[in-house]
């Protein structure tokens, strides 16, 4: 007996290095993919330069994600997952540090491009590699353990940029997450357990028509399109309202609204255990019905009111985005990257076109407006799940 237990526990050890080592690569990915967003008006103040132009930090970083994401799957398909995962972390500290040194806006902007360019090679890889290393009910809790690195990566990138520019301007803030970021390279290079069912694959067109030809690949990434469609509409626009009067909350304050992201932590590995009893489809039905009660009290007074229902719909949306990954990862078989890759592209397409397609409807009706259309992307979400992810469990 002592033998066997001798045996299990280096086994254990290394699911939770696993665990841990694919929670740092989100939080890595996402602490510097939103760091300028709570400090974009200490940024034009410095380079003078208006909310438009200035909003390009963020712009550009999304635009080179959308652009590189299939093609690094394709790479890492080729040539293995944890080298180019740990070497995209390290030389994502160049950018992330140089930022602070910026001499002017297009520089900056500039370097916001490049990091862009890296982001796919740490959160589209590490997602293949959870699919190919973890089986059954391991890859559903390595899969939750990924998403809360991103949603806590998310958020405190947001929160320790405007703390360190509170105390000593913008460049002290990106110096600080690139630091963060270093410190995350080193813990990936130490942790991430080496691939052992890594098979090589050469990307041509055969594989690419492998994919687009798979219904429930393509249903999905709109499913994951439609959900960062839902929170960047809802987050962009329930900002113009909460700033707006009764509520007149100051840029700090809006930043502060972020917290509500943290719920995603409390969530996703309440929907990891619900997904392994009852399935994906069942899960996702839950946590968009959970989302859909939030929507609701936005629509009510009150801003602690408006708030929970802000936390609520965060809180279930981003489960469908981990159950998103998570089905990519356990249902495609072969070109893992690839796939992953093709979703993170539809995914922040979707994210583009919630900041734009509101508009007209927030200019006719106000928060109303695009409420009615968070429903119905929500709904839509509901049935191609309900559609492609049928008979589907953990």
């Amino acid at each position: 007996m002592r033998a066997d237990h001798g045996r299990a526990a280096p086994d254990r050890a290394g699911v939770r290095r696993r665990r841990i080592a694919v929670a740092i690569a989100g939080f890595a990915t996402f602490i510097n993919l939103y760091t300028p967003q709570a400090i974009l008006p200490a940024i034009a103040g410095t380079f003078g330069a208006g909310p438009a132009l200035t909003g390009l930090a963020i712009t550009a970083t999304l635009l080179a994600v959308a652009l590189v994401a299939p093609f690094a799957g394709a790479v890492s398909d080729r040539l293995g997952r944890k080298r180019l995962i740990t070497s995209a972390c390290f030389i994502l500290t160049v950018p992330a540090l140089l930022i602070a040194l910026s001499p002017n806006l297009p520089v900056l902007i500039g370097l916001r491009f490049a990091q862009g360019l890296l982001f796919p090679f740490i959160f589209t890889i590490t997602v293949a590699y959870i699919g190919e290393e973890c089986d059954g009910a391991e890859g559903v809790r390595a899969s939750t353990s990924y998403a809360m690195g991103t949603i806590f990566g998310g958020f405190f990138g947001r929160f320790a940029a405007g703390v360190a520019t509170d105390l000593a301007g913008w460049q002290a803030g990106f110096a600080l997450v690139g630091l963060l970021t270093l410190f995350c390279a080193i813990g990936l290079a130490l942790l991430l357990p080496r691939e052992r069912r890594f098979r090589a694959v050469s990307v041509g067109w055969a594989v690419w028509r492998m994919h687009l030809g798979n219904p429930r690949l393509i249903a999905t990434c709109l499913i994951g399109a439609g959900m960062l469609f839902c929170m960047v509409a809802a987050f962009t626009y329930a900002n113009f309202r909460l700033a707006d009067a009764p509520y007149g909350l100051t840029p700090g304050q809006l930043g502060a609204v972020f917290t509500v992201y943290l719920l995603g932590l409390v969530t996703n590995p309440v929907a990891s255990r619900l997904t392994i009893r009852f399935g994906r489809r069942a899960t996702l039905m839950m946590c968009v019905g959970l989302s859909l009660c939030g929507l609701g009290l936005t629509l009510l007074d009150g801003l602690a009111v408006i708030i929970a229902g802000m936390a609520l719909l965060s809180g279930g949306m981003f489960v469908v985005q981990t159950l998103s990954l998570g089905f990519i990862a356990a249902r495609i078989p072969q070109a893992k990257s690839t796939a992953v890759g093709m979703y993170v592209t539809s995914y922040y397409v979707g994210g583009a076109a919630g900041g734009i397609f509101p508009a007209p409807l927030w200019r006719l009706f106000g928060w109303p407006g695009v409420a009615g259309l968070l429903l119905l992307v929500a709904l839509a979400i509901v049935a191609l799940a309900r559609t492609a992810w049928r008979n589907d469990v953990a």
